[in-house]
Formats: structure tokens, sequence, C-alpha cells
């Protein structure tokens, strides 16, 4: 296990706001908090320094209701190495504000790496830091956080993602996992596993955020496609090539195909293609069906096209799957 030893603690700051999601705050506090519990405990000296900041206020309400113990925002100058900026449904009212942004973009050129959890990359991307850079939020605000900062490159899937030394993370629990990889690259793979152990958690979490729910990102085109949807969920095991979709959606196949990128964001096979991993992996952790049973009701021809559409959507194999979230 590696010691902080001779460097001084790393101050790690965490940005709140009125009605910031209370995981997006807690969940990286309690990473860094039991690492400083693993190093004292080995012997060595607590590597973190941690502090909630807020605008203002010396408590925060969160969403949920509680309220958090804040300290002042600190002046500029002041010592800092990481700073995480929470997300949450009050992170709109925040980006908006332009005391707050201007104390943000000066508290960037200070830390040695800024992150956000969750919606707080909207909160960065208002400061500008997001710029020319890949980013990620919670699968269901991608689409959005794309349309309001044009100049970001966002990527809907990881978990998290680092770019240079801006970390930015998927939604809500992410936090936790970018957490510990913030402590795996300070202090070592040792104390990042054992951190994870005692949290009972992944310290790299198994495939990213399309494993969570492929029918929920396709309700955008309820209007248009709910009916389609419906229809297909209910033949997967058929016939659901382009040709037979547009004639099930009553248009030609170029219409289609063009209709349906517009409204989901993705053609109709790919579409197709995780609407039945995603099947599959709930017949996966929900039943004790043989994989060859799965794999035919849900329309993938053989196991082996099953297997390469579990790693190419959720970067994990059905098997491993099953193991991990089988009943």
């Amino acid at each position: 296990m590696r010691f902080a030893g001779a460097h001084a603690p790393r101050v790690i700051e965490v940005l709140a706001y009125p009605a910031v999601q209370l995981l997006d705050v807690t969940g990286p506090l309690q990473v860094f908090a039991t690492a400083n519990e693993q190093v004292v405990q080995a012997g060595g000296t607590a590597p973190y320094v941690l502090r909630v900041v807020a605008k203002d206020r010396s408590r925060v309400a969160a969403s949920s209701g509680l309220e958090i113990v804040t300290d002042a925002l600190p002046r500029s100058a002041a010592a800092l190495d990481t700073l995480v900026v929470a997300g949450g449904p009050g992170v709109d009212l925040a980006a908006a504000d332009p005391a707050l942004l201007a104390w943000l973009r000066q508290r960037l050129r200070k830390a040695r790496r800024v992150a956000s959890v969750c919606t707080g990359a909207f909160l960065l991307g208002a400061s500008g830091a997001l710029d020319g850079r890949r980013a990620v939020t919670h699968w269901s605000y991608c689409t959005e956080l794309a349309r309001r900062f044009p100049a970001v490159r966002v990527e809907s899937d990881p978990i998290f993602v680092r770019d240079g030394a801006i970390w930015t993370s998927a939604g809500v629990t992410a936090g936790i996992d970018l957490a510990l990889a913030l402590v795996e690259e300070d202090l070592g793979r040792t104390t990042a596993l054992a951190v994870a152990r005692y949290l009972v958690v992944f310290l790299k979490r198994p495939g990213g955020q399309a494993q969570f729910s492929e029918t929920l990102s396709l309700q955008s085109a309820e209007d248009e496609f709910g009916a389609l949807h419906d229809w297909i969920g209910k033949h997967l095991a058929g016939d659901l090539s382009l040709s037979r979709l547009a004639s099930q959606a009553g248009m030609s196949e170029r219409s289609f195909s063009r209709h349906y990128a517009r409204a989901t964001g993705q053609t109709p096979l790919r579409a197709i293609e995780r609407l039945r991993v995603e099947a599959a992996r709930r017949m996966l952790s929900e039943t004790r069906l043989p994989v060859k049973r799965i794999f035919q009701r849900c329309g993938f021809g053989s196991e082996e096209t099953m297997r390469r559409s579990f790693l190419r959507v959720l970067a994990t194999a059905p098997q491993d799957y099953r193991r991990r979230f089988g009943a």
C-alpha cells in the first residue's frame, strides 16, 4: 500500500449548491474518506483533506431534503488538488449564477485536476472547461449536454471519461467509480482495491451506461415509434429486418431509416440489437433458462452472435453477466 509519506495531504473540494444530488456529494466523499482510513490503518498519513464548499451558505439542502454542512467558497488562490463538481436538479440555477461561475473559472486554474459527477458536467460546460474535450453525464442528459455545449464531444456510454486533467462521470453512483479511479491514480491499485472491497463495490464496474436500459433510452421516440417498439418487444425472435420494420411502420425503407435515426439517434438495426441484448440480460439475471434458450427467444440466431452483441453493447460476455447479476 502506497503511503502519503512526505507528501502534503491533497485538498479535495466538492462544490455543492441548493438542490444538489446528495449521492453526487457523499459518494465520492466516502471513497476518499475510506482511502484515508485504509492508509492510516496501514501506518501511513491520511492522504486527503476533504471539504464540501458552497456559495454564501453554511448549510445546503440537497434535492432529497437532507442538509449538508458546507464551508464557504475558498479564495481562488487557496491550496487545492482536486475540485469535484456535483450534479443535481439545482445545477441549472447554479450554472446561471455569474458569481459562482466566476469563482469556478478561477478555481479551475488552481486545481491540479477537476471532476464532475452526473449533471455536474453542465456546470463545467457553462464554465467553458469542457470545450474541445470528451465528456459524459447521466445517460438521459447526454443529448441535452451536447445540444447546449456543441464544443463538447459527448460520449453517452462510459461510466466515466478522462480527458487530460478533466474527469467527468455518468449518473449518480458513477461518481463512486470515478473517485475510485482518482484514488488508484494517487495511491495505487492496492489501496483503491481495499477501498472498493470495504465499500462492497466494483473497483472497475463491468460494462457502461448502456447496460442499464435501452428501452428507457428509446422513450424519447414514443410519440412516433411507440407502437412499433411495443410490437418489436413481442416479436424479438422473429424477422426484424429493415424491410419488415419499415412495413410495420407503414413507410418505405429509406424514409423509415431516416425518420427513425432522427427520432432515436441510432439506426433501426442498431436499436434491434440493443433491445435484444436488453431482453437477454433480463433473462440471464431473472431466470435460470440455459443460454441456448435465451438466444433463441431473443432472436440472436446463435450463441456466438449473442456473445458478440453483449461484448459490443455491454462490454461483457453473457456468462459473465449472469455470474455478476444473476439471481
